[in-house]
């Protein structure tokens, strides 16, 4: 089934008109589109879904009209017009008449509601058309490379704000209180990045950053919480200018909040849309990592105007370049903006995520064939954003700054206002660099997994070498070759290694092919490190004393080397090829500050605890992590000091969020919670009682309880918050309390009043509830109808990521079934990653879980 349209006809520009209705949630719209035709047909097709149309023709430059015949192939999604004479190859204009809904579905043209500040319910009028929906407000011809201009005009109440992807040029009054407002002509772009929003918005003052008028659009009642958008926004586009040297393509930026968001943000061409959370931050209530997110979500997406909406991907097999370039400059542009949060090394955390998934056969390539539209709509996940950019990163890194960047701005020089494919990126990077770089990505790109890097030393009558090689990494070591594992075979490894000898420290660059690689030393090493700097996208394995010699001597590893050592040795103890003795001997011996480090053992940890749930070994387990917990983060506790000092590193304040937080819950430590209750109760009164950082560790702390009045507390500050992270902060903790009767309640809250953008939210964390998670799993089969009538069709692989913790043999078995005969219409790659997560945790828990008590006995010993 071809879900392609033909290539006799190409759109040239579009004039749109729409009339939002916010009685009924309907809406009418007509367009008047200029076409090329290409050989002589009797018929257009182009693309169209929930539309009604009440009228197509089409009219030659002279002006005569020809009716059409309006045929719906629903399935493709396609509108055929049938012509009974010829229309022959030259200029045309399709004019059409049409009508939608106002959905709530979060996609096409759809509702969005708030509560204004009177109390009184609002409702938006907002688009999200990528991937393939700009199909759900007009018909178009919906295919990222079918570029075309566009002028919009919105006949809209005379009090509300209209907000296009250009500045208006007139705002003309009509009868009944309406107001026509018309946009300027936009630069040739693609169907997926037209916006129109509607609505009782306010809009900030412009900032002029070098000719370009930039403002914030909210939700009335929100104005405090634009500031920091506004000063990351200006720094993204000036940062972006300056990087590609290339002008700003658009008119203005507009960044727009809105309520109700199925994603962080979207890259829309002069009017970005935003989840709130992603955009506008509460100065007297947020966290440093509340302000870290929101400034790589405007920076991601400012970099998108140049990379995706300037130059944009052919098809949808090439969105990832798109995503996970925006993914690597966002990286470089705070780490400009903000230094000191060191934001590379931040990015180890979310990189070792898609590691993860990227080591189970159900993985995929980076880029892969797309046909259907859910397919398009499958790749916006960890591989094409963070496996991407760690790729990206990787080979930045080997060639140099300055010699990958000639390479992004001559590929963007190249295709300018039009399409490109991946080999014209490497092309690009190739000709600038003088590498086969076209030969090392393509083994990164075009299959899927990543290689462990294996490193010894052997000695011999000449002296020393360093042998590395390579293999496979995967968590499932027995589906090694089965049907749809999706694992590749071996990889062009750019690998940076710093060789450390009691006389020197030497730096080397190889090329790391299935034959592996030596490198002559010049004495016996006292320290090797295979991923110099940490920026490779594999994992590190040290052979015979290597390992230990490293654990032994972390004050010489950087922030990002030290958080690879971690990460690969919990990687390697899950798959078996180390044990977790091996894991607790390197974490033992931490004392880095950097709070990446700690959140990622925190993380383990965290993990160990939950699955110790299904261990008959249940309660030594627990005890013997909580032990460790307290030894280990009381001890980091006193050196960074328990409350905030003047003139200490944000990222400390990030740190000692991260010790309370592990404290209080793996930890039980009495008297960190105690404190957290105790400071809750002065956070209720005062907000600024309590350190912002700490909130949300103080949260987590006491709503693991099956206190009622807690759980009341809670449940009035979700329903009553100061900011938009507020509102989700408790919410979250809402599903942490362990009484049957209050999770309960809590997972009923997604039929009544958790919006559908948060409802995921719900039930991601109930299913990681310490005691509660079966129950949740109950609920979610009792419910499934029902949540998948809620839910956006996107988001619901999302709500069961967390379905891989219930890995009880009997529970497991109970998942896995009911899957089997329950398949999902969009994502269902991540779901069936979740479920293999589900069955490599099982293993882990019936053969490995029991030895963590004896594992961490020894790393105490040595």
């Amino acid at each position: 089934m071809d879900f392609r349209l033909p290539r006799n006809v190409e759109p040239i520009h579009y004039k749109l008109h729409l009339i939002p209705d916010f009685a009924r949630f309907t809406f009418y719209g007509s367009e008047a589109v200029e076409i090329r035709v290409l050989a002589a047909t009797k018929s257009i097709v182009l693309n169209s879904a929930e539309l009604k149309v009440s009228s197509a023709l089409v009219r030659s430059k002279s002006g005569s009209a020809i009716e059409a015949r309006v045929r719906y192939d629903e399935e493709l999604e396609q509108l055929w017009l049938s012509f009974d004479q010829v229309i022959n190859p030259g200029t045309w204009t399709v004019e059409i008449e049409f009508r939608g809904v106002l959905t709530d579905k979060l996609r096409g043209f759809y509702r969005s509601n708030f509560v204004d500040p009177k109390g009184v319910e609002q409702v938006i009028a907002t688009t999200q058309f990528e991937a393939t929906d700009a199909r759900r407000a007009f018909p178009c011809w919906d295919e990222p490379d079918l570029k075309a201009t566009f002028e919009i005009s919105l006949d809209i109440p005379d009090d509300l704000l209209a907000v296009s992807n250009s500045k208006p040029v007139s705002r003309k009054k009509l009868d009944g209180g309406l107001v026509r407002v018309q946009f300027a002509r936009t630069i040739k772009m693609s169907t997926y990045l037209v916006a129109f929003v509607v609505g009782p918005l306010k809009r900030t003052k412009t900032v002029n950053v070098d000719g370009v008028e930039l403002a914030i659009v909210f939700p009335p009642g929100k104005e405090k919480m634009v500031e920091f958008a506004l000063e990351i926004g200006e720094h993204a586009l000036r940062f972006f200018s300056n990087w590609f040297s290339i002008e700003y393509p658009s008119d203005k930026l507009d960044l727009i909040a809105i309520p109700d968001f199925a994603f962080g943000a979207m890259e829309n061409l002069g009017a970005v849309t935003f989840r709130e959370t992603a955009l506008l931050v509460d100065p007297g209530s947020a966290s440093r990592v509340d302000y870290e997110r929101v400034a790589d979500v405007v920076a991601h997406e400012i970099a998108h105007m140049w990379f995706g909406d300037l130059v944009t991907m052919k098809w949808w097999n090439g969105i990832w370049l798109n995503e996970a370039f925006a993914t690597f400059a966002e990286m470089s542009c705070v780490d400009a903006f903000r230094p000191n949060w060191d934001r590379w090394v931040t990015f180890g955390l979310t990189r070792s995520g898609a590691m993860t998934t990227d080591e189970l056969s159900s993985t995929r390539p980076i880029e892969f064939p797309v046909v259907r539209p859910e397919e398009a709509q499958g790749m916006f996940d960890v591989l094409t954003y963070e496996k991407g950019a760690g790729v990206l990163r990787m080979l930045e890194c080997y060639l140099g700054s300055e010699v990958f960047l000639s390479g992004i701005k001559k590929y963007l020089n190249d295709h300018l206002y039009s399409n490109a494919e991946t080999t014209d990126l490497w092309d690009a990077i190739e000709e600038a660099s003088s590498q086969p770089v076209r030969q090392l990505m393509d083994s990164w790109i075009f299959q899927g997994g990543h290689p462990c890097l294996s490193a010894k030393v052997e000695s011999n009558q000449e002296g020393y070498r360093l042998l590395l090689s390579q293999s496979p990494f995967r968590l499932a070591r027995h589906r090694t070759g089965q049907e749809g594992d999706a694992i590749g075979l071996d990889w062009q490894i750019p690998v940076q290694v710093r060789v450390v000898t009691d006389q020197s420290e030497e730096s080397f660059k190889v090329i790391v092919d299935r034959d592996g690689s030596a490198i002559e030393l010049v004495g016996e090493p006292d320290l090797v490190i295979i991923n110099s700097g940490g920026t490779g996208f594999y994992r590190s394995q040290y052979l015979g004393d290597l390992n230990s010699k490293l654990s032994a001597s972390l004050e010489h590893l950087d922030p990002n080397e030290t958080f690879n050592l971690v990460t690969d040795n919990w990687a390697l103890a899950l798959s078996g090829l180390a044990t977790m003795g091996d894991y607790f001997s390197v974490v033992s011996r931490l004392s880095s500050k950097d709070p990446n480090v700690w959140t990622n053992l925190t993380n383990s940890l965290s993990f160990l605890d939950l699955v110790a749930n299904y261990s008959p070994c249940r309660e030594q387990i627990r005890q013997s992590l909580a032990g460790f917990v307290q030894d280990k983060y009381l001890d980091q506790l006193d050196r960074i000091s328990n409350l905030p000092q003047p003139g200490e590193d944000e990222k400390i304040g990030t740190l000692r969020a991260v010790i309370y937080r592990a404290l209080g819950t793996v930890g039980n430590h009495s008297q960190t919670i105690e404190w957290a209750h105790e400071s809750f109760n002065r956070y209720l009164k005062n907000v600024k009682s309590l350190p912002a950082d700490l909130v949300s560790a103080v949260v987590t702390i006491v709503s693991a309880s099956d206190s009622s009045e807690i759980y009341s507390q809670v449940l009035d500050r979700y329903r009553n918050p100061i900011s938009p992270q507020d509102e989700v902060r408790f919410l979250v903790a809402l599903c942490n309390f362990e009484d049957p009767d209050l999770y309960r309640s809590t997972l009923e809250m997604v039929f009544r009043e958790v919006r559908s953008q948060n409802a995921p939210f719900v039930i991601m964390s109930a299913l990681s509830n310490r005691e509660r998670a079966d129950d949740g799993w109950s609920f979610v089969k009792a419910n499934w109808d029902k949540l998948n009538k809620i839910l956006p069709d996107q988001m619901v692989c999302r709500a069961l990521e967390t379905v891989s913790n219930l890995c009880s043999d009997d529970l497991a078995k109970d998942v896995l079934e009911f899957f089997s005969s329950h398949t999902l219409k969009t994502g269902q790659r991540t779901l069936d990653q979740s479920l293999e997560k589900l069955e490599v945790n099982r293993d882990f828990v019936q053969h490995t879980l029991e030895l963590v008590p004896e594992a961490i006995e020894s790393s105490r010993a040595k």
